[in-house]
């Protein structure tokens, strides 16, 4: 979950699935988890670590598969010298504020923010 200065949350729509997400992907063969999230941010939102994200929770995806799990780091240093240029995956992004956030919102998304800003308590489940 990437938080920019005035509490914003950087979601992104996908072409092959709908709604709004939360940045992510899948840990290639070799990469650790921070090497990962480094490669996805890149890719999917011209972000740039500046500083060291924060382990939010692992969480169960059993939507996915019955080993699937999600880890949700929160970064709040970081740069994005320009906007992504939407591409094939990803068609849309932006940064929200949280009481204004996409009425297509993925369920999962609303649930991690609740977490992070009004102190939900955290689920084990994606």
């Amino acid at each position: 979950m990437v938080i920019d200065g005035s509490d914003r949350v950087f979601l992104v729509k996908h072409s092959y699935v709908s709604g709004w997400h939360l940045p992510g992907g899948g840990v290639e063969t070799g990469e650790t988890l921070l090497t990962a999230l480094t490669r996805e941010l890149e890719e999917e939102g011209n972000i740039v670590l500046t500083g060291t994200p924060t382990l939010h929770g692992m969480f169960h995806n059993r939507r996915v598969s019955r080993r699937d799990h999600v880890a949700l780091y929160i970064v709040r240093d970081f740069r994005q010298d320009t906007p992504p240029t939407p591409n094939r995956e990803i068609v849309a992004h932006g940064f929200f504020p949280i009481d204004a956030l996409p009425s297509d919102t993925t369920r999962a998304a609303r649930a991690r923010i609740a977490e992070v800003f009004a102190g939900a308590p955290v689920s084990e489940l994606w």
